[in-house]
């Protein structure tokens, strides 16, 4: 399938699962820090992965977090975003400033990646009526092309277009922002588009 001539229709069906996605997220951030958390519409793109190094820059150092996708639509789903909102994450939920990021303060940020992806595996899951099941998540700080290489090159074979929810959760003067990317094996792509029946 040619993901780079995606139809009007078929991007609208992948908006508006992400919009959920987002919402539900936001709701969950919400709980999580007991404050009001808005969201940005997200902005949704179907690009090739490649792109991804050249787009945001494969030498930016990044916090990522890593959630294995298992059922129906196997995949690897990677919640990127830069050290100073992970920084900002961690003082507004321990209210300790951290230079340095402890382990607590890696528990922190893998619980928020946690609590983003599930949100929008959910919304695809209860969309579709398809069966996504997500790992433990993993937390890693590294250039970002270092991170997808290690962890999706090495990991098997993955089809060659990414999708790319760009989130950004406001939450008083501040913002959470950060790329989700849902680096899916072959074929799983075309399996929600096909159950959003828009093949």
């Amino acid at each position: 399938m040619a993901y780079e001539h995606l139809t009007t229709i078929q991007m609208d069906a992948l908006r508006e699962v992400g919009n959920i996605g987002a919402g539900n997220a936001a709701t969950a951030l919400s709980q999580l820090l007991n404050k009001k958390v808005d969201m940005a519409v997200p902005s949704i793109n179907v690009v090739p992965f490649d792109e991804i190094f050249s787009g945001i820059g494969g030498d930016e150092i990044v916090y990522g977090v890593l959630v294995r996708v298992l059922g129906d639509t196997p995949g690897n789903i990677l919640f990127v975003f830069e050290k100073e909102t992970a920084v900002n994450i961690i003082e507004t939920l321990m209210g300790v400033k951290e230079d340095m990021v402890s382990e607590m303060g890696q528990s922190v940020i893998a619980e928020i990646g946690n609590i983003i992806s599930a949100s929008y595996m959910n919304a695809i899951a209860k969309f579709t009526n398809l069966t996504m099941i997500p790992s433990v998540p993993a937390v890693a700080y590294d250039m970002l092309g270092a991170i997808l290489s290690t962890t999706f090159i090495e990991s098997g074979q993955f089809d060659e277009y990414v999708l790319d929810i760009e989130t950004q959760f406001l939450q008083d003067n501040s913002k959470i922002s950060g790329h989700f990317y849902y680096i899916p094996m072959p074929g799983s792509l075309e399996i929600i588009l096909n159950s959003l029946g828009v093949m």
